[in-house]
């Protein structure tokens, strides 16, 4: 009675076998499963949901703050002068370190729940039959073999293998990505059909929009299509972003400079001169704090933060700060088409009559818009076509607040918002009996008692409504023939357009009748009215997006599991090319095969999430940088798999929002141009905050490396080193990230994948700003010696050279390329006059304030003290600014 096997040849391909043979492999009958055998089963397969996610730990979080080269050689300095009995020093170390981690682990907010999401999508409940009789039970409890009963509304509990459907329409775009319900029934298809095409299954997840069937449980939890789509979540191996991956290759290279150095100086300096161990000892540790840009990960965390909170203020929430960056150096975006191009809004954008066609205008469900007749089309053939649209509709659309809500299917939405365009609004009271929709006959007829009579209505799939029309007009009563040609010409037309077509008819019936039946409606005789060409419009925001892609260098493709006659002609309206590839050609295509396709194409068509996945590897294996965007369960995988996923905040499913990076709060795709462009602008700012903050860390490593091998005293001590470095990344360098975007922001193409995150200009300056204040640093400590001051004295001046230095050479960094003598400088960036009204503050305290003299060795100098660092700090920033009108020459 129970055969070992018995789900697996089901679930393998339920699809393609008679509805009777699966049962027989299932071992269920009409009675369904006996208690008993449902619990052994439930004991064998599990229950009907998906396993709990690992979760990271708090104390992981936190800890994988630490893992940064930069910061163990600021540990290893910390236990060093621990063990030195330097504990001022070990403290100051030990907070600046303490306090990176802190902002990471608070910014970067909560870990990845993907699993989570799509297990919401289970039902609670579901109806099975069970001892002969059906009962409600957990969709939990749902095995292999029981017998379920699906109704409107209800959310499949598990895949199914249909055995009866009536009028039974499925919602599966968030797993297929499909635009409009699917119509459902008991024949096989083909073994190789993809989801989308497996009309004799309900997959788990999926909504019934109308209709109501039965069938057997073939899959359960994780052997769902929505299980399958979470193993390969599982396998998804999330990418380190382009950022992360420079500044992780930027942090070890300097690292082990550093150390090397650092060694080097330690042994040179015990050959060439009697230092002490500890002398030694602490001028190493200085040069390592003075070389190690400590501050950097914070500045890098906090800009990305204040990109975050910029972002969230234009819709698009950011669930991991650096993908803000990341969008920054897309170089591909690949989207999906239901809800993120277009409206999902089903929507009657052109109808034929007999005399010529007529443009509808507006989109979604909003009676708003223009019907446009050509020709001579007369509003009496647009009537006709209202009155039909109107009656044979069992859909409303209401206005709630600023918006229009559909009640029913989105095809049946179109066409009533299409009849109230026309003024026709329809009455209920006045419709006598119906013949719903069904797949099998795929048209819907309602008997209506009008003003001119009681008439039967018609509408459904074109080639249905031709068979039973014999003659064409504007009523019931007209005798014009049928020109058959003329409207399967149309037909196809209207077709290669993208549009579904629908058709309508209508009959004159005995006054007295008080019911239609399908056998009524075949008898014939229906006078054709015209055609309704439908469509999901694109976003015209989204046009617009794409065409700023574009000029910024990024390609945009679409991967949809729509048709690909529907695919094409919204590529082609959204201005995304024509060239389109099926799901079929991509099964057949060799990973290297699919490498070429991904490139030379920009439209994907009947793709299911497998395909997405591969997509997206391929276009990573050929160097691309990629983005993701998508609503449906089935984009996950691929989202997660992306350099960033974008998902869709309302209509998207939990399943995709947790997969997902950044999740647009408003469903635009024209917040991802704003996200590309605060990406772009980002990085600019991390740059020149590099920049800027690397010649102070030069400088003082040049200051301390050249009076070691000098053998002089050093001009900074290890904690001077470290509040110069704190003071000035959390003041002037933070200044930089509230640079606006420059100009030509969204006129360059991506930066290249992989590259330095500094150009050779970045490097030369660099070098040249740091011998300029490393080598005036060394000076005044030299001439403040010569002029028998005491060594605080002098190291403060030197400190005080180093801050003003910095200040000027702000001035200088704000602006790339262009001169900073301009009026911007003052006005662009205010936050930047605070930040340096801050650091001089700071620095005054520095020097004036008893306390720190006892924290950091510092004493009081006379304000004529300060003249030769502003003088320093001149020539920095004319130096800076002779370079740059060089390179714009």
């Amino acid at each position: 009675m129970t055969p070992p096997t018995e789900a697996a040849p089901a679930h393998a391909h339920a699809h393609a076998r008679a509805a009777v043979d699966v049962l027989t492999e299932l071992a269920t009958g009409d009675q369904g499963l006996s208690s008993a055998e449902a619990a052994a089963r439930l004991a064998r397969h599990g229950p009907n949901r998906l396993p709990d996610p690992e979760r990271e730990s708090a104390l992981r979080r936190l800890l994988r703050q630490f893992r940064d080269p930069m910061i163990y050689v600021l540990i290893a300095a910390a236990v060093l002068t621990a063990v030195l009995g330097e504990w001022v020093d070990t403290i100051v170390i030990a907070a600046v370190v303490l306090t990176n981690a802190v902002i990471g682990y608070v910014q970067e907010g909560k870990a990845e729940d993907a699993l989570e999401g799509i297990r919401q999508m289970l039902s609670l409940d579901a109806q099975v039959r069970r001892d002969g009789a059906w009962q409600t039970v957990p969709a939990e409890d749902l095995v292999p073999g029981d017998l379920v009963r699906l109704s409107s509304g209800d959310r499949v509990p598990a895949d199914v293998r249909l055995s009866r459907a009536s009028a039974l329409r499925i919602e599966e775009s968030a797993l297929t990505g499909e635009s409009v319900p699917v119509d459902k029934g008991t024949d096989p298809v083909a073994a190789d059909a993809g989801v989308g095409d497996r009309t004799s299954m309900a997959f788990s997840g999926t909504v019934v929009a109308a209709g109501s069937g039965t069938g057997v449980v073939t899959a359960t939890g994780q052997d769902t299509e929505i299980g399958h789509i979470t193993t390969m979540l599982e396998e998804v191996e999330s990418l380190e972003t382009p950022l992360t991956r420079q500044m992780n290759a930027f942090g070890r290279a300097l690292s082990l400079v550093v150390v090397v150095l650092a060694v080097v100086m330690f042994g040179l300096g015990a050959l060439l001169y009697d230092y002490t161990l500890g002398e030694l000892t602490l001028a190493a540790i200085g040069f390592a704090v003075a070389a190690i840009p400590e501050g950097l990960p914070a500045v890098l965390t906090i800009t990305l933060a204040l990109g975050v909170q910029t972002m969230a203020r234009r819709n698009a929430i950011t669930r991991r700060m650096s993908s803000v960056e990341t969008l920054g150096s897309v170089t591909v975006i690949c989207t999906d088409k239901t809800g993120t191009l277009t409206r999902n809004e089903m929507t009657v954008r052109t109808v034929v009559t007999p005399a010529g066609r007529v443009d509808v205008t507006g989109t979604g469900y909003a009676p708003e818009g223009e019907i446009l007749p050509a020709g001579t089309t007369t509003a009496q053939h647009v009537l006709a076509l209202a009155e039909v649209a109107a009656r044979a509709n069992d859909s409303t659309v209401s206005r709630r607040g600023e918006a229009w809500v559909l009640s029913g299917e989105p095809t049946d939405g179109g066409l009533r918002t299409f009849a109230l365009k026309a003024g026709v609004r329809g009455d209920d009271d006045a419709r006598v009996d119906a013949v719903p929709f069904d797949s099998a006959y795929k048209y819907m007829a309602t008997l209506d008692r009008t003003a001119h009579g009681t008439v039967v209505h018609l509408k459904g799939a074109p080639d249905r409504l031709l068979d039973r029309c014999d003659s064409q007009g504007t009523g019931p009563d007209d005798t014009a023939p049928l020109d058959r040609a003329f409207w399967e010409a149309q037909i196809d037309e209207l077709g290669a357009r993208g549009l579904r077509v629908l058709a309508a008819a209508a009959r004159r019936a005995d006054d007295g009748a008080t019911s239609v039946s399908t056998e009524d409606v075949d008898a014939g005789g229906f006078v054709l009215l015209g055609l309704y060409g439908i469509i999901d419009p694109p976003r015209e925001e989204a046009v617009a997006a794409i065409r700023a892609c574009r000029q910024a260098g990024i390609r945009v493709k679409m991967i949809t599991g729509d048709h690909a006659g529907t695919a094409t002609a919204i590529a082609r309206e959204m201005g995304i090319g024509e060239s389109t590839v099926t799901g079929a050609e991509l099964e057949t295509a060799t990973d290297e095969e699919l490498r070429t396709l991904a490139t030379e194409h920009d439209v994907f068509a009947r793709t299911s999430p497998e395909h997405k996945l591969r997509l997206v590897q391929a276009l990573q294996a050929n160097g691309e940088v990629v983005s993701m965007t998508g609503d449906g369960v089935n984009d996950a995988p691929s989202l997660k798999r992306a350099d960033v996923g974008v998902a869709m905040g309302i209509k998207g499913t939990e399943a995709t929002k947790e997969a997902a990076d950044v999740v647009l709060a408003d469903d635009n795709f024209a917040s991802i141009e704003s996200a590309v462009e605060m990406g772009r602008t980002i990085y600019d700012n991390l740059r020149k905050a590099i920049v800027f903050i690397l010649p102070t860390n030069g400088a003082q490593g040049l200051v301390i490396l050249v009076a070691v091998l000098l053998g002089l005293t050093l001009p900074l001590t290890p904690v001077q080193v470290l509040w110069v470095n704190t003071i000035t990344a959390v003041t002037l360098a933070l200044a930089l990230a509230f640079e606006p975007s420059e100009p030509d922001i969204m006129r360059r193409p991506p930066r290249t994948p992989g590259g330095s995150i500094l150009p050779r200009s970045g490097l030369l300056r660099i070098g040249y700003v740091s011998v300029l204040i490393g080598g005036a640093t060394i000076a005044v400590f030299l001439l403040g010696q010569e002029a028998g001051r005491g060594v605080a004295e002098s190291r403060t001046v030197a400190v005080n050279t180093l801050v003003v230095a910095q200040i000027c050479y702000l001035f200088a960094s704000r602006f790339s390329r262009t001169s900073s003598l301009r009026r911007e400088l003052l006005t662009t960036n205010p936050v930047s006059w605070v930040c340096v009204a801050v650091m001089l503050a700071l620095q005054l305290l520095f020097v004036y304030a008893p306390f720190m003299h006892t924290a950091f060795g510092s004493t009081a100098v006379g304000l004529t003290d300060w003249l030769v660092p502003l003088g320093v700090g001149v020539v920095v920033f004319a130096v800076v600014e002779v370079d740059k009108a060089l390179r714009r020459r």
